[in-house]
């Protein structure tokens, strides 16, 4: 294993974030996992912001669409928190789910921590991805949600029911107890005109112990790039960006889809160093000549 660096002008710096204060908006309860951890990790000070709805910037329950990208989320809630607060640095967190990344088939959740410093000019961007419990189910019956909320983790992983189907624009969320769970399904029953409930998780935060533990992971990802300091220039946030392709066939030589490199960048000065992984080889099971 080598580097290969790519040499930059800019002055080094000093950057040490311990005892700093942070801006962290959030409504959500996210504080319980993100502050342990960057406090542990960094020293830092993370303080909670209030004084924001922010739902306003989209919700999972859809009666708020969510403008722009994941990040482009994450970044308006740093930025606000900052203002709030008065603090140059800010962070915040945004979740995304779908279908996992390799079979398409399993639900995904994936959480971005942003970090942004303002007397560095520099932001910095996390994340952790993992399976979820994200899942609905339209029912006929309480039996039938009583059936999809065990499956889903209730009462631990709360949960929303709205009549009718998924579009219907009055809800009930936040359901944490069979007593209240009960009483909304059959609210939704006897409301919706075609005698059904959709019963879904809530994906909010404090509602879901498993996007928590995501968060948390996303947390430590921030933290291990941030105690990562350019050579360069010193600034955090020295890590991984992209890899280099093309690790050759152990059996025939010709270069395959398997990485032989990993790029290292800076967020503030862009110096960069590709580094060899140890690997010399790759199985010829993922060679395209060997095994088509």
């Amino acid at each position: 294993m080598h580097n290969k660096s790519t040499q930059t002008d800019q002055q080094p710096i000093t950057c040490d974030y311990r005892d700093q204060q942070v801006a962290l908006l959030t409504q959500h309860g996210k504080e319980d996992v993100i502050v342990p951890v960057l406090a542990k990790l960094l020293g830092c000070r993370v303080e909670k912001v209030e004084g924001f709805d922010t739902d306003r910037l989209g919700t999972f329950t859809r009666d708020i669409a969510r403008e722009g990208s994941q990040l482009d989320a994450a970044r308006k809630k740093a930025r606000i928190g900052m203002e709030l607060s008065g603090l140059s640095i800010g962070i915040a967190s945004e979740g995304s789910f779908g279908t996992d990344p390799f079979t398409g088939m399993l639900p995904w959740n994936r959480e971005l921590l942003i970090w942004i410093d303002d007397r560095l000019g520099i932001e910095i961007v996390a994340t952790s991805a993992g399976k979820t419990n994200c899942s609905h189910r339209l029912v006929d019956t309480w039996e039938e949600a009583e059936d999809f909320a065990r499956s889903a983790g209730f009462p631990e992983h709360h949960l929303v029911v709205r009549p009718t189907d998924e579009k219907h624009p009055e809800l009930r969320k936040g359901l944490a107890d069979w007593v209240s769970l009960q009483d909304a399904v059959t609210w939704a029953l006897n409301f919706a005109e075609n005698r059904r409930a959709f019963v879904e998780t809530d994906m909010r935060a404090f509602a879901n112990p498993t996007r928590m533990e995501n968060i948390r992971l996303a947390a430590e990802d921030l933290a291990r790039r941030l105690i990562s300091q350019c050579p360069a220039c010193s600034a955090p946030g020295f890590s991984i960006v992209g890899l280099v392709r093309g690790l050759p066939c152990e059996d025939c030589g010709i270069p395959t889809n398997e990485a032989k490199a990993d790029i290292h960048r800076c967020v503030r000065c862009e110096h960069q160093i590709l580094v060899e992984r140890e690997l010399e080889y790759a199985s010829a099971k993922f060679c395209d000549y060997c095994n088509p």
